[in-house]
């Protein structure tokens, strides 16, 4: 089978790594790729809906994995459909529960689903109003996609409101801030949650912690993601079992009563607070960085998992994962998240002397036999150990050959859970 995979992050890298190692594979295509995939796949010149469907037409594949959200958002999966091509991920209106904040909010109050206390505003003023006799810190979102940087958390009255003004006014986000959600700070310990969904039934991954802000302690703003490990210490099986009853299954219910079912990846980020586990928000892919530590401790073959979802037998799939540790640290380019240089050449990639030592390639392009910066987020090094201490250090220590102007990374991923 020949398969097309749309995206070009260290997501996308992760996902053909894995995948091609599955006998059923022949050929790995990519849209549009990035220097990692290149080396394993074959990168295709083309990035939006309208030329990934036109090349679909020409060139028959079995199966096509959609890895961004914003490509969900314009319904590439409904044309698929249309097409009759087997794809991975949710219609338009499925995952409807990432690309609209408000909508997320409002599903989950009508399904009784467990969340922070919210309101929504499209006016300025009547936010700015709202907010005076509110408790802080107070959270504040853009309603649309904002590629994991629209939400700022304001510790102050003068926060908040000059964080309004730069989505509703300014558009910081474009036409993703043309509505707002104000909701409470949640106190807790927050987790990424994936499962596997076939519209009917779920199979949970294991847990795993993104570490989104810029620099260490948690400082500076929101990015795409610094790092991640999986699993997550100290989360016990009864607090994933209360996520699977309390999130998972009736979010599947509920959108399949709505005429929506949910086939793909449902990726809620969780807190687990003292009342329980809430919803901080909805994503309807597979999440970046989180992909690749998933990758490497997934046993079993990914297509088979993907085919079944699709055909709505995920029932009969016994999935197996490694009772290993796995973290990933993300090297990015000096200025990230804000404005950065692209152009610069990156040295020692190919440090990685085993399979438990992967450098996985998100914001990179190759020019003649080198590779050079392409983006913000530039690496994804990954490692996996018998513990996470383990793990940590075959991220790290694989770093300290890797190198290109102005390159940093938070030397703190996952040091907080150590034990």
């Amino acid at each position: 089978m020949d398969i097309l995979i749309v995206g070009e992050g260290g997501r996308e890298h992760a996902l053909v790594w894995k995948l091609k190692q599955s006998p059923k594979i022949k050929k790995i295509f990519v849209a549009p790729g990035n220097a990692g995939t290149a080396q394993l796949a074959t990168n295709l010149p083309i990035s939006s809906t309208t030329e990934i469907i036109q090349w679909l037409k020409e060139n028959r594949v079995g199966l096509v994995l959609v890895g961004p959200d914003n490509y969900l958002a314009e319904g590439i999966v409904d044309k698929l459909h249309k097409l009759k091509i087997p794809a991975f991920g949710p219609t338009k209106k499925a995952s409807r529960i990432e690309w609209s904040k408000v909508f997320a909010k409002n599903f989950m109050k009508e399904a009784g689903i467990p969340t922070a206390r919210y309101k929504t505003f499209r006016n300025l003023d009547q936010a700015k109003k709202y907010i005076r006799h509110q408790t802080f810190p107070l959270v504040i979102k853009a309603s649309g996609l904002a590629f994991g940087k629209g939400v700022i958390i304001a510790g102050d009255i003068k926060e908040a409101e000059e964080a309004l003004k730069d989505i509703l006014n300014k558009k910081v986000f474009g036409d993703a801030g043309n509505e707002v959600v104000i909701e409470e700070y949640l106190e807790g310990r927050e987790i990424s949650v994936h499962a596997f969904c076939d519209g009917n039934d779920f199979a949970l991954f294991p847990s795993s912690k993104d570490h989104k802000r810029a620099f260490e302690k948690d400082a500076g703003p929101n990015t795409g993601g610094m790092g991640t490990i999986a699993p997550v210490p100290g989360v016990t099986r009864k607090q994933m079992q209360e996520i699977s009853e309390k999130v998972i299954r009736p979010t599947l219910d509920s959108l399949r009563k709505q005429g929506s079912p949910f086939k793909g990846i449902l990726f809620p980020g969780i807190m687990l607070t003292k009342e329980g586990p809430k919803v901080i928000e909805f994503n309807a892919r597979f999440g970046d960085p989180e992909t690749q530590v998933y990758m490497l401790l997934l046993k079993s073959d990914l297509l088979d998992i993907l085919l079944a979802c699709i055909k709505g037998d995920l029932k009969k799939h016994t999935i197996k994962w490694s009772k290993n540790s796995a973290s990933c640290v993300v090297c990015v380019s000096g200025g990230y998240p804000s404005n950065y240089v692209r152009g610069k050449v990156i040295r020692g990639l190919n440090t990685p002397k085993n399979k438990n030592e992967v450098i996985f390639h998100a914001g990179t392009k190759l020019v003649g036999n080198k590779v050079f910066t392409n983006g913000g987020r530039i690496l994804g090094v990954a490692g996996v150990g018998r513990n996470l201490s383990k793990a940590l250090l075959k991220s790290y220590t694989v770093i300290k050959s890797i190198s290109f102007d102005g390159m940093r990374y938070r030397k703190d991923i996952g040091s907080s859970l150590v034990r």
